[in-house]
């Protein structure tokens, strides 16, 4: 496994919806698996806040390495919800 200092954080905060009020969410979706080639922008997943569903997009590309977060999962915002190792 890659170090954690090498791999690039998804995390919710940047895509978090403006206008709800909650700061938990739930993981509805992986649209890839640990192991998959990613480019930046790609969808990695979708998650759900107040009916509000959301897809998260790769922040840098490379692979998704760790997955922290599994599907029906409940977090809270600005948590990590993968590693993506851009090597």
């Amino acid at each position: 496994m890659t170090a954690t200092d090498d791999r690039v954080a998804v995390e919710t905060g940047d895509v978090w919806p403006a206008d709800t009020d909650e700061d938990e969410g739930v993981v509805v979706n992986w649209f890839l698996s640990e192991g998959s080639r990613v480019e930046a922008g790609d969808d990695l997943c979708e998650f759900q806040v107040e009916k509000v569903s959301v897809d998260v997009p790769a922040p840098e590309s490379g692979t998704l390495d760790e997955i922290a977060l599994e599907e029906d999962d409940e977090f809270e915002r600005g948590d990590v919800l993968a590693w993506i190792d851009p090597s």
